[in-house]
């Protein structure tokens, strides 16, 4: 058999092999076997069951609640990450040892994708580096999702991620896109005429964990900083006399915590600072329990601005048609 026979022998089993692979990955799909997805915080889990419903089999393994910068995935979330189509997470090295796993699980088995939303929303010119997340540290800020017009842009990667691995429910796919798309666009909208409504000289941010950059840049706030330092740690006296001594200079009526992050620092910056504390503010903890109707992405995009733009001297009455419901409940 002379060389150029053996390339075309080659060629074909390649071209039937790969034949073989398609065809019996669509066969699974068509013998109704879901497409198992894996997420990491609730934000980007909702996000994927708005577009997936009951098409996937879908795992989110960050708790709400938990810090996703520390967090540690268990054995048994490290056997279920083995085991997916697809692992969705937000990036920017937002979930380090999360993705240490996945990447360890993807070098035994080669067919688990990999969505790295944030990665795939904005280039590194648009990187945000701030006082939690400063650059000489080389990871920028990853909160990227408080920026509704980047959830749309998860929205379509997400979309576009389930219609290449699972074509036979691209039309689902498709409506439930943009069905929860619009959604966004709504919520986009309203945040936008809410903030308006705020004072100008009260259009300031001062968190305890910095995830707001991305939502300021949208939305024409201004952020002053943020009480927790770079390596997580509480602030020293030096670091809270300065920003104390900055709430003072800017004349902000409040300051923000969330949950994730409690610390009596802040309540003592608060006191001594002379402004109202708001310990409410979330950036990856859904509001009520599973099954609300509310606790959703949208639910808790409207919550922060309720806990947000009022004690600024706004009001919300833009956000009041925003449908804040799953796309799989209607």
């Amino acid at each position: 058999m002379n060389r150029a026979l053996i390339l075309i022998v080659v060629s074909v089993i390649i071209i039937i092999v790969s034949i073989v692979i398609i065809n019996n990955n669509t066969l699974t799909r068509e013998n109704n076997s879901k497409l198992k997805v894996i997420t990491s915080v609730a934000p980007v889990t909702d996000m994927v069951r708005n577009i997936g419903c009951d098409k996937i089999e879908l795992n989110g393994v960050i708790p709400e609640g938990m810090d996703s910068h520390t967090f540690e995935p268990t054995p048994s979330d490290a056997i279920m990450i083995s085991n997916a189509d697809l692992v969705i997470i937000n990036g920017l090295n937002l979930e380090i040892s999360f993705e240490r796993i996945v990447e360890s699980a993807r070098e035994d088995n080669q067919y688990i994708h990999l969505l790295k939303l944030a990665d795939n929303t904005i280039t590194p010119q648009e990187w945000i580096f701030d006082f939690s997340f400063p650059k000489e540290n080389g990871y920028p800020n990853p909160h990227l999702w408080l920026n509704v017009a980047y959830s749309i842009r998860y929205a379509e990667l997400i979309r576009d991620k389930l219609i290449e691995l699972d074509p036979i429910n691209r039309d689902y796919y498709l409506k439930n896109g943009e069905l929860y798309i619009e959604r966004l666009r709504q919520l986009d909208e309203g945040i936008k005429l809410s903030i308006q409504t705020i004072p100008s000289q009260n259009r300031k941010l001062l968190t305890y964990h910095d995830s707001w950059p991305y939502f300021a840049e949208r939305y024409g706030m201004k952020i002053i900083g943020a009480i927790q330092p770079s390596d997580f740690s509480e602030p020293t006296p030096q670091d809270i006399a300065m920003i104390i001594e900055e709430i003072r200079e800017e004349k902000i009526p409040a300051i923000f915590a969330s949950e994730v992050f409690p610390s009596k620092v802040i309540e003592q910056i608060a006191k001594e600072a002379g402004v109202k504390v708001v310990t409410t503010l979330a950036d990856d903890i859904l509001p009520g329990k599973a099954g609300d109707p509310n606790h959703t992405y949208i639910g808790m995009m409207i919550e922060n601005m309720h806990n947000m733009i009022i004690p600024l001297g706004g009001n919300i009455d833009a956000l009041d048609e925003v449908n804040v419901k799953s796309v799989c409940n209607e």
